[in-house]
């Protein structure tokens, strides 16, 4: 063991098994994308099996997003697995829900049902297996976040974090990619009946992969030492930092440990405050709605079929182009500065696309501010609200507060995106100068409320919040 310097080659590989959990989150979120429309001919949702279009279509919305109640069960019971289980176990219990939810979405009928039988007790299936993977997704991204805030050094941990960001863009981007594979020179028939089992299967690859590199990575020190193995901290810590520093680190996290009882409000409501805003602007500024309709947003301002999805592609290189800046940058300019210039770019790219849409102007200058928007999110708001939900709260309250904001996040982002389509209704004009707004709020909020943590132990944080 070095005495001075940890390995970095061992927390770059320990970091790279944890984004796992992240790139899971984007590939489960995203792989229903390629099989929406089969989905209504595979369990027959149309008004003659459920007797209006108007019901057929909410079945069919509730099936596309039934992900997300799990999405939000997962997150709110995350602190608990956290405490309870550890941050490694926990982990690998989500990557089990993402494996069973990646069989059981491609092959329903398993066990009570024969293939092909489109019911709607095949339908609820479907949805349990759905739910399930949700509760992975849910769990992932409390605990990847937190379990690389917990390994890593404070000096690279804002970058290490962020990592886990590209890791849900780029699984999105692979998901679209393994979608596109499995359709290309199929008929529709054939996708109907067989392509969308390939396509969540899929997905039973990169949950297996995750489950078996876990078995290789330490639990965290923090969660190590907060339940009496010191022993076992201090070789992980000297592992990563050096055995004469990893002395010291530990000193700390036990004197942190032992401050306060274990309660969410130990240290006040504006913390846990803090933690539950930051999780509501990063949903509240749009992005969701960016990522979700894209191609809907561009056919609606004026573009084709085929330009539209062209478009889309466009902005997910861009996303993880800038995704990448901010990993660059987090640790030398601090969060809160790039958190501001993030919400200045959204709000300019949203006010002007507004302005655009309500002069009836549609064209380069409206795909140009989007990518604004968006770059400006991807480099700010997207990876380093996450660096700063897993490092701003004392260690004795931190899986218990992380499941709330996380919670609060996802609960946020079925509010924006179910609202909308009724908002776009309305007015569009409106519904992007309401994202504006709510960029230019978020800025205020970050320039008044929230402490700057570069460079800061997470055992810092106990202090912080005592003063």
């Amino acid at each position: 063991m070095n005495t001075h310097s940890g390995s970095k080659l061992y927390i770059f590989g320990i970091t790279l098994v944890a984004t796992l959990g992240g790139l899971l989150f984007g590939y489960d979120t995203a792989v229903i994308s390629g099989a929406v429309d089969s989905l209504k001919v595979v369990f027959h949702i149309n008004a003659e099996t459920f007797g209006s279009e108007k019901i057929a279509a909410a079945i069919h919305g509730a099936t596309v997003a039934s992900a997300l109640i799990g999405c939000i069960i997962g997150s709110a019971v995350s602190g608990i697995f956290a405490e309870k289980m550890g941050r490694k176990n926990s982990l690998l219990f989500a990557a089990v829900m993402f494996f069973l939810s990646a069989l059981g979405a491609s092959y329903p009928e398993f066990f009570f049902f024969h293939k092909g039988d489109g019911s709607v007790p095949v339908l609820i299936a479907f949805n349990l297996y759905r739910v399930i993977g949700g509760i992975g997704v849910g769990l992932a991204s409390a605990i990847s976040p937190m379990y690389i805030a917990e390994i890593a050094p404070a000096e690279i941990r804002g970058k290490l974090v962020s990592w886990n960001q590209f890791a849900i863009i780029f699984g999105m981007l692979i998901v679209y990619f393994v979608n596109y594979f499995i359709t290309k020179g199929q008929a529709q028939e054939w996708i109907d009946a067989t392509g969308w089992r390939y396509m969540f299967a899929s997905n039973a690859v990169p949950a297996a992969l995750f489950g078996l590199l876990l078995f290789f990575v330490p639990e965290t020190p923090r969660h190590l030492a907060l339940v009496g193995q010191e022993e076992k901290a201090l070789y992980v810590l000297g592992k990563i930092n050096g055995s004469n520093k990893a002395k010291e680190i530990l000193q700390d996290i036990k004197d942190s440990a032992h401050e306060k009882v274990e309660k969410v409000l130990a240290y006040g409501w504006k913390v846990l405050i803090i933690g539950i805003l930051l999780s509501i602007f990063q949903q509240a500024v749009g992005i969701n709605v960016v990522l979700y309709y894209a191609p809907t947003i561009f056919k609606g301002l004026g573009f084709g079929n085929d330009a539209a999805m062209y478009q889309t592609v466009i902005m997910g290189f861009i996303n993880i182009i800038f995704t990448l800046v901010a990993i660059f940058t987090v640790d030398k300019f601090g969060r809160k500065p790039l958190l501001i210039i993030g919400s200045v770019g959204m709000a300019i790219g949203m006010f002007a696309i507004g302005l655009l849409a309500y002069s009836h102007i549609i064209g380069v200058s409206t795909l140009i501010f989007i990518v604004i928007y968006s770059a400006s999110f991807m480099m700010s708001w997207g990876p380093i609200t996450w660096v700063l939900i897993s490092e701003i709260f004392p260690n004795t309250i931190r899986g218990k507060a992380i499941a709330i904001a996380v919670a609060a996040q996802w609960i946020s982002n079925f509010i924006v995106s179910a609202t909308f389509p009724s908002l776009e209704a309305f007015s569009i004009t409106f519904t992007y100068v309401l994202y504006g707004v709510m960029s230019v709020l978020s800025a205020l909020f970050i320039w008044k409320m929230v402490p700057e943590t570069k460079g800061k132990t997470l055992e810092d944080m106990s202090k912080l919040w005592r003063k």
